[in-house]
């Protein structure tokens, strides 16, 4: 019963963080629609990534587990990234960076199990944990380098948001689609969303994208 209803308010949350995504996404930076929509969806997926922890240890799916993790760190870091507007780091900045990066170690490891088992996730575990790593260690050379112009805060805001939609994305996939090889289903929407995000960011680091007061 409370696996059926952690479920049951998963996949809701899920489902508004896809609504609000795309209204965060279709409005102006630095506008109040945008701004409110930033909050419902960080809300929405933090609720999505705590619902996932008790589901993936009911259902003992490390996979689950690891990217749920996974999640919050996107979430949780692009909300950092939108709120700090000093640009100074706080401890628990660094400490989610890290964590992230830890992360990252353990699904190479998930993975390399996966791999001598022959269950094809490897994969999916292998470009994560190679995305957990790379985020881990551009966030945290971002907060050395700290505090930085506007331009570079907003672009890891955006960076780390759009990852964060990537995995709701995901999820929708995995549970509808039915791909061969199984891992295709959670490869995929990185594949169409990162080249997203690195033109978006070229834009906003140009200045070229509508950030009202950011300098």
């Amino acid at each position: 019963m409370a696996g059926t209803v952690l479920l049951v308010v998963h996949i809701a949350a899920g489902a508004v963080a896809l609504a609000v995504a795309a209204i965060a996404l279709s409005t102006a930076k630095g506008r109040v629609h945008h701004i409110l929509a930033g909050r419902v969806y960080a809300a929405a997926m933090s609720l999505v990534c705590v619902t996932a922890l008790p589901l993936a240890i009911l259902g003992a799916d490390v996979v689950l587990l690891l990217v749920a993790v996974f999640s919050f760190y996107l979430v949780f870091a692009g909300w950092r990234f939108a709120r700090n507007a000093s640009g100074r780091p706080r401890p628990v900045d660094w400490a989610a960076a890290v964590i992230m990066g830890v992360t990252g170690l353990g699904m190479w490891g998930h993975g390399a199990v996966l791999f001598l088992r022959g269950d094809s996730q490897w994969v999916t575990m292998a470009v994560f944990g190679f995305i957990a790593v790379a985020l881990s260690a551009v966030d945290l050379r971002y907060h050395r380098a700290s505090p930085r112009p506007g331009r570079q805060r907003i672009a890891r805001h955006l960076t780390n948001m759009l990852a964060g939609t990537i995995a709701t994305v995901t999820a929708v996939v995995v549970v509808n689609a039915a791909t061969r090889p199984a891992w295709l289903a959670w490869i995929l929407p990185t594949l169409l969303i990162t080249p997203l995000i690195a033109w978006w960011n070229r834009r906003v680091l140009r200045g070229t994208d509508s950030m009202p007061g950011i300098r």
